[in-house]
């Protein structure tokens, strides 16, 4: 027996904690790793954030920029000037301002002469009209009349509504007659930001808040302004206030980015709250917590798991020496029984070899059978087409002695047909005993039905059997081969004079179809006594048969219902209601056509 492996000591506590504590000052390093992580991905995405607002806060200004040089050399708005007291003039200039205000977007446009009064304006049909107000103290117009680009950011005087406006100057060659001012609506720029956490702020060349993201921040100085600031906010009144309030942030909560926009002397900023980032690195410390302490339970478990492993190494030694004495002893007798087996099997294959050979020998010998029951009524089908070939043949050397050539023809023609009917009968006879089958093809049903009615004509005159067809005079195309189909047919129909042989009144048989969407159903009905409940429940068992063992060997069924299903059909039987067998056979569509060329046929 071998010796037990060494079993470990058990783990110290303090050795557990010591490595805890060491584990635990990892987390300083992770924090100043996460905070700069977190840092600069707030920076960048907060940088394009910023870049993407500026862009299209300088595209909406940059739109409206040249309208006033271009407004200055229309015709109506010079018109106006021009005539200055014509009503019909001003109101045809404020029509074609309220027009292009539509069309532009912009918030007012108006025209004004050169001393400071509005001429025309597009609100001129509102209440808080432009028209006839006084805006010679405004810095657009100052600059716009000293030929320089006016710009001005403020509140307007009528609407309080703040806004950016260009203006520009309209000449008379060197002598400016009056100004043409747009002013652009800022709300709808503030707006664009959402509800971000992040903070927006947008401050004039005064660092006053012109655009912000909170209300409150808005108009307050982000520095105090001195004496010449304070002038000029009194002078121009661009803020509901003269002496802004100051904005005061403490910097160590906020996290800012900043961009100049030069061309308007404004400066953008994006303030984020640090705390954004301060979470993410609590989460982050969290997930490292939680990390090294899933390390340090994961060492505890593979330290304890080891020595239940060692332990385990002993008792399978003992439990393996135990199974290889009982293996030996268990391995003496499957050889035992192997070589018994091996030889029932070799007593079985060569039963079952015997088996299949008794059973095709049985299936040959109720298809020849069947065979010489079918060649008495095709002798006598054969005796009826010879007695009239011999008749019109006979008939023709008599017209050809009178020169009657076409009557002649005629008998011939005839001949023709009976020899081809006589082939047909000789080709279905010969298909069926060898057992031949073509691939599948659309046939139609009444030509296989009613070659195989002439297969059992004789027989069923014999027997005096009234025949009830109701078929459809259109073809039905099913999906068959035309041996496979004939053979089926006929082996029932012969099924079906056998059950009618036992009656001795009146016998009758029908035939009919029905259709649906998938296939078609031939429904074969006799009178006779019909199927016992043995009868169907093996019907289709090879060898079961309710005929005397010198009449049938059980076959007839069975090898229907195998050939139907290689067509894709299946064969189901029951009793009417009204008494005697009903048989069904089940076949799937066929593509409609001209009637099929036989196939070359194979051996099955």
């Amino acid at each position: 027996m071998p010796k037990s492996p060494h079993l470990p000591k058990r783990p110290r506590w303090s050795s557990l904690l010591l490595l805890a504590l060491g584990l635990t000052l990892l987390l300083i390093p992770l924090r100043y790793a996460a905070q700069h992580y977190y840092e600069a991905q707030l920076a960048e995405q907060n940088g394009q954030t910023l870049d993407l607002y500026v862009a299209n806060l300088l595209g909406t200004l940059r739109r409206y920029e040249v309208l006033p040089d271009l407004l200055g050399d229309l015709p109506v708005l010079r018109h106006a000037l021009e005539g200055q007291g014509d009503g019909s003039a001003q109101d045809a200039a404020s029509q074609m301002l309220e027009d292009i205000r539509q069309r532009t977007g912009a918030d007012v446009i108006y025209l004004m002469q050169d001393d400071g009064t509005c001429l025309s304006s597009s609100n001129y049909r509102q209440p808080d009209s432009f028209v006839g107000r006084d805006f010679s103290f405004r810095p657009y117009y100052k600059a716009a009349m000293q030929g320089q680009p006016g710009r001005f950011f403020g509140l307007g005087t009528t609407s309080s509504k703040r806004g950016y406006y260009f203006a520009a100057a309209v000449r008379d060659g060197a002598r400016a007659i009056g100004v043409v001012v747009v002013k652009v609506d800022l709300d709808s720029a503030e707006r664009l930001w959402g509800n971000a956490p992040e903070q927006l702020l947008v401050t004039d060349d005064l660092g006053v808040v012109i655009l912000t993201s909170h209300d409150a921040w808005r108009f307050r100085a982000t520095h105090p302004l001195d004496e010449r600031q304070r002038e000029q906010v009194n002078a121009n009144r661009p803020y509901p206030t003269t002496n802004p309030a100051p904005l005061t942030l403490v910097p160590g909560d906020w996290l800012t980015q900043t961009r100049n926009l030069d061309e308007v002397g404004w400066t953008a900023r994006i303030l984020a709250p640090r705390e954004m980032v301060e979470r993410q690195v609590r989460s982050a410390l969290y997930v490292g917590a939680a990390t090294l302490l899933a390390l340090l339970l994961l060492l505890v478990v593979m330290t304890l798991r080891r020595r239940h492993f060692i332990e385990r190494l002993a008792l399978d030694a003992r439990a393996k020496r135990d199974l290889e004495l009982s293996v030996e002893e268990r391995t003496r007798d499957l050889q035992t029984l192997n070589a018994r087996l091996q030889q029932e099997v070799h007593d079985r294959e060569q039963a079952q070899r015997e088996l299949m050979r008794a059973q095709d020998e049985a299936v040959q010998a109720g298809k020849l059978s069947a065979l010489g029951t079918m060649s008495a009524s095709i002798s006598h089908e054969l005796n009826q087409p010879l007695a009239a070939i011999r008749s019109y043949t006979e008939n023709a050397v008599v017209l050809l002695d009178h020169d009657r050539l076409d009557d002649a023809r005629g008998n011939l023609k005839l001949i023709g047909e009976l020899t081809t009917r006589m082939a047909n009968i000789i080709a279905h006879l010969k298909a069926y005993a060898r057992g031949a089958r073509r691939a599948p093809e659309s046939v139609v049903l009444q030509g296989a039905l009613e070659d195989a009615l002439a297969l059992v004509a004789a027989r069923r005159r014999a027997m005096q059997v009234e025949l009830i067809r109701d078929l459809p005079d259109a073809p039905l195309w099913v999906q068959a081969g035309e041996t496979r189909l004939r053979q089926i047919i006929s082996n029932l129909l012969s099924n079906a004079l056998d059950a009618l042989a036992e009656k001795t009144s009146t016998r009758r048989l029908w035939l009919t179809t029905s259709i649906d969407e998938r296939g078609v159903t031939l429904i074969l009905r006799d009178n006779g006594p019909g199927f016992s409940s043995e009868a169907l429940a093996r019907a289709h068992e090879p060898f079961f048969t309710t005929k005397a063992t010198a009449q049938g060997l059980g076959l007839g069924l069975a090898i229907c219902d195998n050939l139907l299903r290689t067509l894709g059909g299946h064969l189901h039987l029951s009793n009417h209601g009204d008494g005697g067998a009903e048989v069904r056979l089940y076949l799937l569509h066929g593509k409609p056509g001209v009637a099929s060329v036989p196939q070359e046929e194979v051996r099955g």
